[in-house]
C-alpha cells in the first residue's frame, strides 16, 4: 500500500492534539459546567436533573476529521490490471564477458540482465556485449522475448577475444541512447578493464544525461570490484540482488499525471473519508 497524497497526514496532528485536549475537559452539561462547579453538577447529576454526555461521544468528531485526513491522504493499492505504456526511455544493458567473468560469474550476469528485463515492462531495452570489443548486439525493444533468447545462448565461446574493455562498451551504449530525454546504462561486470579511458567515457555520459549502474559478478582472478563505483554514478549492486536496480529503472516519465494515477493504483481514499460520517450520524441522532 501507498499513499497518493501523504501530506495529509500532517493533519492528523492538530487533531489529535484537540481530541486530547477535549479528553481531559471536565463532563458537558449544556454548557452548566462553565457557571456550576464540580461538585454541584456531581450532585444535579445525582438527582437526575443533568446527564453528562458520555465521556466517549466528545471523541466523536475529532474521530471523524481523523479518519477525513486518512482518505484525503490517498492510501492505494497497485491495480493488477493496470495497462503498461510504450515509453520513449531506453534502458541499455552492457555485459562483460571476458575472460574472468565468462570462468566465474557468467551465470550470475545472465540470471541479473534476465531480472531486470523481466522488471521493466513497456520500457525499450537494448543489449551490448564486451570482452576486448564491444558489440550491438539488439537495439532497444520493447520486446523482452528478443533479449532473453540472445542472453540464454551467452557462453564462453560468444565473444572472439577475452580481454575487458569498458570503456568501448560505454561508448557502443551512448550511440544508442543519444537524444533521449531520460536514458539509463547497466553495467554488468566484475569491474576489469576499468581505466582512464572507461572513467572519461563515463563522465561523458553522465553530462550528456545517462544513468549509469552496475552489478557486480565473480571474476576468476578477482578483479577490482570497487573500481565500478568509479563509474557508475547511480551505484553498484551485487547481480544476486538485481531487483534493487530494477526498482530505481522502473521510474516512469508518466509516474506523476494525476490523469494516469488512477490507472495504476485503486485510491482507497473515498471509502476511508466516507467512515468520517459514522460518528458524525452518531451525534445527530435524536431521542424521544
Amino acid at each position: 500500500m501507498i499513499l497518493l497524497r501523504p501530506w495529509w497526514l500532517a493533519a492528523l496532528l492538530p487533531v489529535v492534539g484537540l481530541a486530547v485536549l477535549v479528553w481531559r475537559r471536565g463532563p458537558e452539561a449544556g454548557g452548566w459546567q462553565a457557571v456550576l462547579s464540580p461538585a454541584m453538577l456531581a450532585g444535579l447529576a445525582a438527582l437526575g436533573q443533568l446527564q453528562p454526555a458520555p465521556r466517549w461521544q466528545r471523541l466523536l468528531p475529532w474521530a471523524g476529521a481523523g479518519a477525513l485526513a486518512l482518505g484525503l491522504s490517498g492510501p492505494a493499492l497497485p491495480r493488477g490490471d493496470a495497462p503498461v505504456f510504450a515509453q520513449e526511455d531506453a534502458v541499455v544493458i552492457a555485459m562483460d564477458l571476458s575472460a574472468s567473468v565468462v570462468r566465474a560469474g557468467l551465470e550470475d550476469a545472465k540470471a541479473g540482465a534476465a531480472q531486470l528485463m523481466a522488471a521493466l515492462p513497456g520500457r525499450p531495452v537494448g543489449l551490448v556485449l564486451y570482452a576486448g570489443e564491444a558489440y550491438v548486439a539488439a537495439a532497444p525493444t520493447a520486446d523482452p522475448r528478443v533479449l532473453e533468447s540472445l542472453i540464454a545462448v551467452l557462453d564462453a565461446d560468444t565473444m572472439p577475444d577475452k580481454a575487458s574493455r569498458p570503456a568501448d562498451a560505454l561508448a557502443q551504449s551512448g550511440k544508442l541512447l543519444a537524444g533521449l530525454k531520460r536514458a539509463d546504462l547497466v553495467l554488468v561486470s566484475d569491474g576489469g578493464g576499468v581505466d582512464a579511458a572507461a572513467e572519461a567515457e563515463a563522465q561523458r555520459l553522465e553530462r550528456a544525461g545517462v544513468r549509469i549502474h552496475a552489478l557486480s559478478v565473480a571474476g576468476d582472478p578477482p578483479a577490482d570490484a570497487a573500481a565500478l563505483a568509479r563509474i557508475a554514478a547511480q551505484g553498484v549492486v551485487p547481480a544476486a540482488e538485481a531487483g534493487r536496480v530494477a526498482a530505481a529503472l522502473r521510474r516512469s516519465s508518466m509516474g506523476d499525471d494525476p490523469a494516469l494515477r488512477a490507472l495504476r493504483y485503486r485510491d482507497l481514499g473515498p471509502w476511508i473519508a466516507a467512515l468520517a460520517l459514522l460518528p458524525l450520524l452518531i451525534r445527530f441522532r435524536r431521542q424521544a
